[in-house]
């Protein structure tokens, strides 16, 4: 391992490179305590670990797989990975290098960065805060997309010279890209392409626990407040030992975790492999606030993609009006290709469809050709490589 430091618009990046070989995939609990740098180093790709500073002060993490198994060459385009709600870096990584999105990516000739919002695993700091202080909480994925995702962006064309990325989102991912360009549309000219799968933007017909919980948002939002309360959900010894007593394919509570899975997203029994339960389990859930989730679950009886609602006082207070001002999907001109699936329940077919007829530029409006593809399987799926992936790189490469 290698480490550098250097200054990056002031503030001092620390650079970490590792490149080993390694041994895919040994046993069922393979990867269980590995960071996303070390699966990356351990199925014999190079991997950088680099560190920004958003303009509010939260202190990011990227990783970064800088070519593929073939070695380095010149002039690689560059894919930058945004990842999902309660997600990390890792939820690319999560199969085989054949199969998995970003080792994908990696061999087939582009510069690839996983991104990792505030919050989560990797991105738990703060140039004042403390995670263990409900301040350092108190954001939900309006601030990811004002401040993480175009610090981020920067960053990355600042280190690679590029002029623009080929960008991957995965439902929050993509939440985050529509208002980031509708808040700051000059960014539409940092992105070659958009691929966005499972999008996310309306979510009136959304199924599920997230649909049984939206009802109560705002009761949520006031008893959590009073507690303290702004972490929700995040990794920790708990989800280890979940992962590894419960997920694990010998054991007899396997059913369980599984058909948890689908609980969440919709269903779709021959996706998952049962044999990646703990290595995903022990990744997943990542962390994120309070406050990021129940923005999702604001919207589901508003019917509208809008920012976070304060109620009437707090409206006021943040936005100089009672209601949450309404993100402006046509300011997404950038080249959209739209990947989803028929059985997904957070990224429901009907709400995609309107989502497509609002954005300006969508270039292609994929459906994944299979009669039940849900919500997970764009990151986890076992045939998601075939079914996804190559059609991405696909609408890429006329880009």
């Amino acid at each position: 391992m290698m480490v550098t430091r250097v200054m990056v618009t002031g503030v001092m990046v620390t650079v970490m490179v590792m490149v080993v070989q390694g041994s895919p995939f040994p046993s069922d609990h393979w990867g269980m305590n590995m960071t996303t740098p070390e699966l990356i180093e351990a199925n014999g790709y190079p991997v950088e670990i680099h560190h920004l500073t958003s303009e509010d002060g939260y202190i990011l993490e990227l990783h970064r797989i800088p070519h593929g198994r073939s070695g380095p060459s010149e002039n690689r385009p560059v894919a930058y990975f945004e990842h999902c709600l309660l997600c990390s870096s890792s939820d690319y990584l999560m199969n085989e290098p054949e199969k998995a999105i970003g080792y994908m990516m990696a061999d087939a000739g582009y510069d690839v960065w996983l991104s990792n919002m505030r919050g989560n695993t990797y991105s738990r700091n703060h140039t004042t805060l403390n995670p263990e202080d409900v301040e350092f909480w108190k954001f939900s994925w309006d601030e990811m997309a004002r401040y993480d995702v175009p610090a981020s962006i920067d960053y990355v064309l600042g280190e690679t010279g590029a002029d623009g990325v080929y960008y991957v989102g995965w439902s929050m991912g993509t939440s985050v890209f529509w208002a980031l360009m509708s808040d700051k549309p000059e960014y539409n000219d940092k992105i070659k392409a958009m691929a966005a799968m499972a999008p996310v933007a309306y979510t009136e017909n959304t199924k599920g626990i997230m649909r049984e919980l939206a009802p109560f948002s705002h009761d949520i939002d006031l008893m959590t407040s009073l507690l303290g309360v702004g972490e929700v959900l995040p990794s920790n010894e708990l989800m280890d030992y979940m992962a590894e007593h419960y997920c694990a394919v010998e054991d007899q509570y396997v059913e369980v975790c599984y058909n948890f899975l689908f609980l969440l997203s919709g269903p779709d029994p021959d996706q998952i492999p049962k044999e990646f339960l703990p290595l995903i389990v022990s990744h997943m859930p990542a962390g994120t606030s309070v406050h990021t989730i129940l923005h999702f679950e604001q919207q589901i009886p508003a019917k509208k993609f809008q920012m976070y609602d304060f109620g009437a006082i707090g409206n006021l207070e943040h936005y100089d009006q009672d209601t949450p001002p309404i993100y402006n999907l046509s300011r997404v001109t950038a080249p959209v290709g739209l990947f989803w699936g028929n059985t997904d329940w957070l990224a429901d077919p009907t709400d995609v469809a309107r989502l497509a007829s609002e954005l300006p530029n969508v270039a292609l409006n994929f459906n994944v050709n299979k009669t039940q593809f849900n919500h997970l399987d764009f990151g986890w799926g076992i045939d998601a490589d075939k079914y996804v992936y190559q059609h991405i790189l696909e609408f890429f490469a006329g880009y």
